[in-house]
């Protein structure tokens, strides 16, 4: 039987860490006129995936 492939999409988006996945906010790339300074900022850097993702997200890098 051949090996499993990652889903490539969610090896780009994803990084395992000890704690958890990291993952970039989302509607951080264009049209930041409308947006106010203070979303932007909350949006900045990476957040750890909510718990109940985890699953799914293990399933599409095959971490399991």
């Amino acid at each position: 039987m051949p090996k499993m492939k990652t889903k490539s999409g969610a090896a780009k988006r994803f990084l395992k860490t000890a704690s958890g996945f990291k993952h970039k906010h989302a509607f951080k790339s264009h049209i930041l006129t409308k947006m106010s300074t203070k979303r932007k900022r909350q949006l900045r850097g990476a957040s750890l995936l909510h718990p109940s993702d985890v699953a799914k997200v293990e399933r599409m890098l095959r971490v399991r």
